[in-house]
């Protein structure tokens, strides 16, 4: 029997806005590293393309979801394209020295863990979006998005950001640090509760 996702064409908005932010990650990362990620232009650029990807992320899940245009291909291609974009975020802004690596490496192994686990079960079973999950990816997207703000945190960047000079720019940096740190917290929690999930369902009598 043929299901309802199998009769809805690639060929939709939702999965254009998929691609769309795939292709967007290369332009993001070399925004935010221009000139090594000293330059307030490039940074801004940065931002503006990292809040492009999340806006779009929510309006390319509410359309599919309200027009019954849910495919395999976006199944498939946009958590992909979710965690290329906030990978390159979190690679690029360690690079600058604005993310310890550790933060990095432990939130990219965990999110692309659970990205590749997701799809290798998604025939078998079905596992609902969490609140930690959504909690998570808020507290992500508000702390990358300030992070690559370009905002005066100390002689990190030599002096070169001066939008918000003085004691507001290095408050706006540390909130968004201490975003950060909620963000790790509930990555891992979250991360956690999905595999928790899974193997709930696996073991699940019929």
């Amino acid at each position: 029997m043929t299901t309802g996702t199998d009769r809805v064409s690639n060929w939709n908005v939702p999965n254009l806005l998929t691609t769309l932010r795939i292709v967007m990650v290369p332009f993001f990362g070399w925004a935010l590293l221009h000139d090594g990620g000293d330059s307030p232009l490039w940074r801004w650029v940065a931002f503006a393309l990292f809040a492009v990807a999340m806006v779009t992320d929510k309006v390319d899940g509410d359309l599919a979801r309200k027009h019954g245009l849910v495919t395999d291909f976006g199944k498939i291609a946009d958590p992909i394209a979710d965690k290329a974009i906030t990978g390159m975020a979190f690679i690029g802004l360690s690079l600058v020295g604005d993310i310890w690596w550790w933060v990095t490496v432990v939130v990219l192994l965990r999110e692309w863990s659970v990205t590749l686990l997701r799809l290798s079960v998604l025939k078998q079973v079905v596992i609902p979006a969490a609140q930690s999950g959504k909690i998570k990816t808020v507290l992500q997207a508000f702390a990358l998005a300030g992070l690559t703000w370009p905002l005066p945190h100390g002689d990190a960047h030599g002096g070169a950001f001066d939008f918000w000079p003085g004691p507001l720019g290095e408050a706006l940096f540390y909130l968004s640090q201490v975003m950060l740190a909620g963000a790790v917290v509930m990555t891992l929690w979250s991360g956690w509760e999905f595999v928790r999930e899974v193997r709930r369902q696996r073991v699940s009598p019929a």
